[in-house]
């Protein structure tokens, strides 16, 4: 499981497209609330070497697997 992009569409509501072509909107409050604040929400990235959702220069990360299980993905696959 690939994450290859992530959108804020607004506070902690967020678009995620993964590598086998799915895309998923989801609120990500209860995941990353307690370590991020909203204002620092704008740092998002995807970290390409890992494939991962970082926030705040990457102080704080999620693995894509972790962001599959969170948003409900059926089939959650490893990378290949």
């Amino acid at each position: 499981m690939k994450l290859t992009h992530a959108q804020q569409l607004s506070a902690y509501r967020f678009i995620l497209t993964f590598a086998d072509r799915q895309v998923i909107e989801s609120d990500l409050r209860d995941l990353i609330g307690e370590y991020v604040n909203e204002h620092e929400l704008t740092t998002a990235q995807v970290d390409m070497a890992w494939s991962c959702l970082t926030f705040l220069n990457g102080q704080v990360d999620i693995a894509p697997e972790t962001l599959a299980r969170y948003v409900g993905l059926a089939q959650i696959q490893d990378a290949a």
